[in-house]
């Protein structure tokens, strides 16, 4: 009982939700750059949230060159399957500001990598400098 309890305490964050939704609907590895410039929040505080879902098993990381690459463990068998299964059921929220921004981050890609880093903020969301 006490996994299925430290999940659902990594779980009632809604950074975290989001996270999983992101990675969820990209239906691929994203890089923490595209995570930080699409949820505008600073890039250690991301991080941080991507530890403590990685620590569920929920997610895994994969380390290439200087980028570090987050996607849906790839082996969810039980418990951590069904409830992947019913986050994507009940977090709708297609169109979001916050899906629009990945989608606009991704198509920074170069030949399907990120290669840019972390952008500014007026880049992805369309903001004119002031």
């Amino acid at each position: 009982m006490k996994q299925p309890a430290q999940t659902f305490k990594v779980l009632a964050d809604p950074v975290r939700l989001q996270l999983l939704q992101l990675l969820t609907k990209a239906g691929k590895p994203l890089c923490v750059c595209e995570l930080v410039d699409s949820l505008n929040l600073p890039q250690y505080a991301v991080s941080r949230h991507l530890k403590e879902l990685d620590r569920t098993g929920l997610i895994q990381s994969t380390k290439e060159g200087r980028w570090v690459y987050y996607s849906i463990a790839a082996k969810l068998e039980g418990f951590k399957k069904s409830l992947l299964n019913i986050l994507n059921q009940i977090i709708t929220d297609d169109g979001s500001e916050i899906q629009n921004r990945l989608e606009k981050r991704l198509k920074m890609r170069i030949q399907g990598k990120c290669a840019l880093g972390i952008q500014n903020k007026q880049l992805i969301s369309g903001e004119k400098n002031k």
